[in-house]
């Protein structure tokens, strides 16, 4: 059985601390090993490694997060990378074709989807195991896995059973998305099961849906016309077309920590970050990712979080509507977390004959390097405020430190070495700034060294 782990999301859910590129599977607030704060993603990939499943898992993601993954999980873990977000259903086809055409796995394998970060115990991923079974011994289109309700919510999708059964596992009647509390409750006593995005299938099974609707089954082939897919959940392309569905169900804890509610439950401490809790506050939690404390006094009920991408100051029980007030912001994530270290905007401005300017506080951990590249719309100005790196500029290597200035004009090639860790201030200036205006020439720094030495490039000091 291989697993392909989904990491997507918007992060509209838990703004202001999660955005586009840091989703919520990517939040350090949970509680790890020898007291380190822990990411959900980083939790599940180690309970994945405690069960001995990591080893036939892939994650599938955007090219949005692979720094993300490789910074918070290392370079070895292997992902598929969507050349742009679209939905599930384009996501899961993409990773079947790279199963298939790229890693040679034979048509009749099962394949298990879930999402990368489900709050679960250990056994969840042992129930997980015993999807590719089922699959076998009822020869169905897809079995899903379902969780045992504690209580009738109205926050989860519900599979029903075509009938009561006693057995293992049953056969799938339809599906009910996130009714009143009051149907919840009737659905359960139908056995119903919470739907906690966990499936399987055999490969051969979706490739012969990828045929059907005309589209390739070779990864190559796929990733050219991946912009062309329809923009769909793989619940509405796939699911409610499958004519043979069987339910597995899991009894155990779970949980979505998709909201400041959910996600405060689970929590180790009330307070991350600068700030003070007077004693007095009731059921209130303080996330502060910026240097200036926040003082919350004789609050009830409340998450106060503050990052470099805005303020939330919410009731827990209305926070999940956050995503209706913040539809209108647009602004690119102010924190990135990167393979190399992070980077966070300071100040942006926009001039009114049209010049753009940046400035953002970036950090290189020691050993690690950013890309050798250039940009050809915007100028920058580096200031090195802490440690010593190796600077690759155009034709020359050179030492860096605190204290030191450097000029990039447009153009100009350019990349970074962290000796010890290495903190710079970064100013950049142009009539366009965007993301796109960016040419990577070499990724690690052997291939910087290597082509230096080619070019019977010198080093130099400052």
């Amino acid at each position: 059985m291989r697993l392909v782990l989904l990491s997507g999301g918007s992060g509209k859910r838990l703004w202001p601390l999660s955005n586009d590129t840091r989703s919520k599977q990517f939040l350090k607030v949970l509680e790890g090993k020898e007291a380190k704060s822990q990411s959900m993603v980083q939790r599940v990939w180690g309970q994945l490694e405690t069960v001995g499943l990591s080893d036939s898992a892939v994650i599938a993601t955007s090219k949005m997060q692979r720094d993300m993954i490789h910074s918070q999980l290392g370079t070895n873990v292997p992902l598929i990378i969507e050349p742009e977000r679209r939905d599930t259903f384009p996501a899961i086809a993409l990773a079947a074709s790279y199963l298939y055409s790229a890693e040679n796995t034979s048509i009749d394998e099962v394949i298990s989807v879930l999402p990368v970060d489900p709050y679960v115990e250990d056994k969840f991923f042992d129930k997980v195991r015993e999807l590719e079974s089922v699959l076998k011994e009822t020869d169905a289109d897809l079995v899903l896995m379902g969780v045992t309700p504690t209580y009738p919510s109205s926050k989860y999708g519900y599979i029903v059973p075509h009938e009561k059964s006693n057995k293992k596992h049953f056969k799938v009647g339809r599906f009910t998305e996130k009714p009143s509390e009051e149907k919840a409750q009737s659905l359960i006593e139908l056995d119903a099961l919470w739907n906690c995005g966990v499936f399987a299938f055999r490969l051969g099974y979706i490739l012969d849906v990828l045929r059907e609707k005309g589209l390739p089954i070779y990864y190559e082939e796929l990733i050219q016309e991946y912009n062309q897919l329809p923009k769909i959940s793989f619940d509405y392309e796939v699911v409610e077309n499958a004519k043979h569905i069987v339910a597995l169900p899991y009894e155990g804890y779970w949980k979505d920590l998709g909201t400041w509610n959910t996600l405060t439950e689970e929590m180790d401490t009330n307070q991350i970050g600068k700030g003070i809790l007077s004693e007095d506050n009731v059921n209130t939690h303080l996330v502060n990712e910026l240097d200036i404390p926040v003082t919350v006094i004789g609050a009830k009920d409340l998450v106060v979080a503050a990052s470099p991408d805005g303020i939330l100051v919410a009731d827990k029980a209305s926070s999940p509507r956050i995503k209706e007030y913040i539809g209108g912001i647009t602004q690119p994530p102010m924190y990135e977390e990167r393979i190399w270290g992070w980077s966070r905007v300071l100040d942006y401005a926009k001039y009114k004959d049209g010049p753009e300017m940046v400035t953002k506080r970036i950090c290189i951990h020691a050993g690690k390097n950013s890309s050798y590249h250039c940009h050809n719309l915007r100028d920058e100005v580096w200031t090195i405020v802490k440690g010593e790196g190796e600077l690759a500029l155009d034709d020359h290597l050179t030492r860096v430190k605190a204290g030191d200035t450097i000029h990039l004009p447009a153009g100009k090639r350019h990349g970074i070495k962290a000796i010890t860790d290495l903190e710079f201030i970064e100013v950049q200036s142009g009539v366009t700034i965007t993301e796109e205006d960016f040419t990577r020439l070499y990724f690690t720094w052997e291939e910087v060294l290597e082509n230096f030495q080619a070019s019977k490039s010198k080093m130099i000091s400052y």
